[in-house]
C-alpha cells in the first residue's frame, strides 16, 4: 500500500476513523475534501464504499468514486446518498460554511453522521495568543490578500459556531473530542477556575430565557471539557436527525 502524508495534525486521522468506525454500520462514506487521498485509503482498506471530493483532483489513490466538488456549492450527490460524511480541516477554509452543513445534511441519511475536524480556537492556549496578538493559534499572522489561495484558514470555527450551524440544519452533536493535548497546553491550566467563574457570570447575567439557558448549560459543559480547553483540534461528531 502506496504512503500518503495525513495532511493534518497528528492523530487526527485516528481519532474520525475511531468515531465513524465506531457505530459499524457505515456502508457509504463521503470524504471531503479528499486531498491526496490518506484517509480515503484507510477506508478503502476497510472495504467501506468511500466517494472522495475535492475543487480539483489531486489524489494519490486509485478510488473510481472520485468527484469534483465545491463545498461552497450544491455538492454533487443525491438526497440522502451517505451514511456519513467526513470533513477532515476544511471547514475553516470555506466561504460559505453554512451552506456546507445545509449540504451535508441534504446528502446524509438521517440517522447518519457528519465528523468535522478544525483547528480549536477555543482551546486557552489559542485564547492566549488572540489576547495578545489578535490572531488565533493555526492563523498567526495575517493572510496574503494578494494572492488568495484555498489554503488560507478565512473561517477559524469556534464550538458555539459549528454548533450554531449544525444545530440550525437538523444535526445533534453527539462527541466532542481531540486529537491530541500537547504539554504546552497543560500550562494554561491556572486560567480555567477564572474563565469558568467569567463564563457562568455573563451567561446567568445576559440570557433571560429559561430554555436557552439549559441549552446554554450543555454548551458551557463542552466549552470546558479536557478536549476543547486543551486540545489541539476540535473534532466534532453529530447525527443527522
Amino acid at each position: 500500500m502506496k504512503y500518503i502524508p495525513e495532511n493534518t495534525s497528528k492523530n487526527t486521522h485516528n481519532r474520525v476513523a475511531s468515531l465513524l468506525l465506531a457505530d459499524g454500520d457505515k456502508q457509504s462514506v463521503l470524504d471531503i475534501p479528499s486531498g491526496a487521498g490518506a484517509f480515503t485509503q484507510r477506508l478503502l482498506s476497510k472495504k467501506i464504499e468511500v466517494h472522495s471530493g475535492d475543487i480539483e483532483n489531486f489524489m494519490e489513490v486509485d478510488n473510481p468514486n472520485f468527484r469534483e466538488g465545491n463545498m461552497n456549492e450544491r455538492l454533487p450527490y443525491e438526497n440522502g446518498f451517505f451514511d456519513a460524511v467526513v470533513c477532515i480541516d476544511g471547514i475553516e477554509h470555506l466561504e460559505r460554511p453554512f451552506d456546507f452543513i445545509t449540504e451535508c445534511s441534504r446528502v446524509i441519511k438521517t440517522g447518519g453522521n457528519v465528523i468535522i475536524s478544525t483547528p480549536n480556537i477555543n482551546s486557552l492556549r489559542s485564547r492566549w495568543r488572540w489576547f495578545w496578538t489578535s490572531h488565533h493559534n493555526k492563523n498567526k499572522v495575517p493572510l496574503n490578500e494578494n494572492n488568495p489561495t484555498p489554503l488560507h484558514h478565512i473561517n477559524m470555527m469556534a464550538y458555539q459556531r459549528l454548533r450554531y450551524m449544525l444545530h440550525t440544519r437538523n444535526f445533534r452533536i453527539t462527541t466532542v473530542t481531540t486529537n491530541r493535548i500537547k504539554w504546552i497546553s497543560w500550562t494554561y491550566l491556572i486560567f480555567v477556575p477564572f474563565t469558568y467563574l467569567a463564563t457562568t457570570f455573563v451567561y446567568n447575567k445576559e440570557e433571560k430565557n429559561s430554555q436557552q439557558r439549559i441549552v446554554n448549560k450543555q454548551i458551557k459543559r463542552h466549552l470546558f471539557s479536557k478536549a476543547l480547553l486543551f486540545g489541539e483540534t476540535m473534532i466534532i461528531k453529530a447525527e443527522r436527525i
